[in-house]
This record gives C-alpha cells, structure tokens and sequence, in this order.
C-alpha cells in the first residue's frame, strides 16, 4: 500500500516506499546534497521516495543539545527541496500551531511517537489536509494505534500511515517486533517501519542518546520481508559530526548498496 501524496514518483513499480533524509535540517546546502542523492538512487531502483527533515528538533535529551537553525529558515529550505527536485518532504510536528504552520511547507507532517496519543495534535494535523505519519510510541501496542488513526480520520482526512520505531526493552535499548507490521496493517493504512531510530539507545548517562548502526541491514531486510509497506531511514554524509541522531544513523555512501538488496528481497516475495 502506497500513500496518496502528490509528487510521489514510480507508484507502479510494485517496491517499498522510502522515507529519507538527515536527521535535522543543519543548513541551507546539506539537504540539497543528501536529497538529491537519494532521489538518483531511488530513480534508477525505482523507489517512491519521501524526503525526510525536522525544521527543529524539540525531543533532545540535554538543554545544550542543538535543535535547529531556525524555524521559518529551516521550513524554508525544506520547502525549495521539495520544489527544486520534485518530491515530496516530510517535517515533524510537536503542537498544534506547528501543525498549520509546517502544513504549508511540508506534504506530509509527522507525529513524533512520544506525541502519538495527543488528540488535539492528531486532529490539527489532519485539519490542515496533508498526509500525516504517526509514529507508534515506545510505550504503546500496535492494536493501541488504530486510535490515533481514528483521530486523524475523524477530521475526514484518510491520508494516514503508521511507522514502527521500536518499543522499549528496559530502560537504554528498544526492540522491534515484527508482528506489529501486520497488526497495524488492519487499521487499512501503510505501515513504515523506523529502521534508524529502532536502533537507538535512549537515555545514556553522557545526556547523548546511542546506537546500532551495524544492524541497519539486518532490520531493514526483515522489515522488507515481513510486509512492511515502507522504510524510513536516517541517511548523513558524516554521521560521526552530525548534529542529532549520528550514533544511529546510516552513511550515505552506503544507502545504495543497501537499497539494491532490498528491492531484490521486495520482489522474491
């Protein structure tokens, strides 16, 4: 199942979607470079891609932690993405002002998974008519989320999907349990599956959240071959020296290598 957004390119071609892209909008250039080389290799694979970037990041573990180069200039950047290379991009929500004001830059607004329950968030979101990503929480069943669906859908907005990220195992570590793909599946939505953030180690005593990186690809491919309907990845040229989630993240040289392998385990299926 594919979500209706517009400007998602190779609809027919029968893969996983992707949503990818940097953690946080850094600067004006970084998106540009990361963009568009995902979109080539998406092109050749013939992958719907969706660009993924937080205009700010508001769930950071320490005060000194960065969140964003500006709202209005990272909202800005994210929408000449969007309008330079023809795809879609995707921007996180935290309140229900951010949710009109994100909804005229971005075509998809995401729910952060510790957010995932707030009506009155879920509700602004699906008022402003774009399509809306609800992240499951941490702390939340995947039969638990047919809930947050009906909230975006009470707003006539149907444009739903559901994203995997994990749930938590002990207090430093999260684990991703397979059977949530179908289980979300009822609720008649894509469901994506968080590669990147199911691998984080939350809540370490340096105030900096880690991570297992060395096991993208094996998440990643039993996502693929559990049924997931989408990916979503964080990709960065240098995740050793990015601003949020490096410990976590995937190297961009590495994204196409990766890709090749999954679309061949997408069709043996």
């Amino acid at each position: 199942m594919i979500p209706t957004i517009p400007k998602l390119k190779h609809l027919d071609s029968g893969n996983f979607f992707l949503i990818a892209g940097p953690c946080v909008i850094e600067n004006e250039t970084m998106p540009f470079e990361i963009a568009g080389k995902i979109l080539e290799v998406c092109d050749r694979l013939r992958i719907p891609f969706i660009f993924k970037a937080s205009y700010k990041k508001a769930n950071r573990s320490r005060a000194d932690s960065f969140t964003g180069i500006g709202d209005e200039r990272a909202l800005h950047v994210l929408r000449e993405v969007g309008e330079k290379l023809n795809i879609p991009v995707l921007t996180d929500v935290h309140t229900e002002m951010e949710a009109l004001v994100a909804g005229a830059y971005a075509d998809v607004l995401q729910i952060p998974a510790f957010l995932c329950r707030q009506t009155d968030l879920l509700t602004a979101a699906g008022n402003t008519g774009k399509a809306v990503n609800i992240k499951k929480g941490q702390f939340v069943s995947a039969e638990a989320m047919q809930f947050a669906v009906e909230k975006v859908r009470g707003t006539g907005n149907t444009n739903v999907m559901l994203t995997e990220r994990g749930t938590t195992f002990g207090y430093h570590d999260l684990i991703v349990d397979m059977r949530n793909i179908p289980e979300m599946q009822k609720t008649g939505v894509p469901v994506v599956v968080d590669v990147t953030h199911s691998l984080q180690q939350p809540n370490q005593p340096s105030g900096v959240t880690g991570g297992r990186p060395d096991l993208i690809e094996t998440i990643a491919k039993a996502s693929v071959a559990a049924g997931a309907d989408g990916l979503f990845l964080e990709t960065h040229p240098d995740p050793a020296n990015a601003r949020s989630d490096g410990a976590n993240m995937l190297r961009l040289d590495l994204l196409e290598n990766l890709l090749e392998k999954l679309v061949r385990i997408r069709k043996a299926l």
